[in-house]
């Protein structure tokens, strides 16, 4: 397989593994090894370049802007990230299922009477509990693992509905994407 431009952005994911572990010890370790993983999902779904680099950077500033806390210094940079990534998980996430089958591919005419609607509810249905489980998963290393991870209810709530957002905003984009389907009329 040859080397694509967002290759440079999984690299500079396992720099931040080590880097994060030396700076930030084993959360850093923890947060940039979860990033690690995630950006490797889209080279084997085969995902569009552009939509794989974007990914990928928006996960790894998102767990930089964790480390750094610039969520603590720049007003509303957690409620975009949340957008993004929210959104950006979902349209993988959606791919994902269509490449294991699990949802009919829309470049196949006679697999799906309306691939755009399903595309929009699944990308933005799995993006949206995707979220929630993020959100859970703050609360608990809040409590259990750091204090200094960020939660409340307005965060809490705040974070819910931009990732809502951005998931609806990709269930869109995704459905855009597909091609037009003939009908046999």
């Amino acid at each position: 397989m040859p080397l694509i431009a967002p290759d440079l952005v999984r690299l500079a994911s396992l720099v931040s593994v080590v880097v994060g572990t030396v700076v930030h010890g084993w959360l850093g370790f923890a947060l940039f090894f979860l990033v690690l993983g995630g950006v490797m999902v889209p080279r084997a779904l085969g995902t569009p370049q552009w939509l794989d680099a974007l990914y990928g950077s928006v996960l790894l500033f998102g767990a930089w802007a964790a480390q750094l806390d610039w969520y603590v210094t720049v007003m509303g940079l957690d409620l975009v990230v949340h957008a993004l990534a929210t959104g950006l998980i979902g349209a993988l996430c959606w791919q994902a299922l269509v490449v294991l089958g699990a949802l009919p591919d829309p470049a196949d005419p006679g697999s799906a009477t309306r691939p755009r609607l399903g595309a929009v509810v699944v990308t933005s249905a799995l993006a949206a509990g995707l979220a929630g489980v993020w959100e859970i998963g703050e609360w608990v290393g809040h409590h259990w693992i750091d204090q200094r991870i960020q939660v409340g209810y307005d965060d809490t709530v705040g974070d819910l509905a931009a990732g809502v957002l951005g998931a609806v905003v990709a269930g869109l984009l995704v459905a855009r994407t597909l091609p037009r389907r003939q009908d046999a009329r």
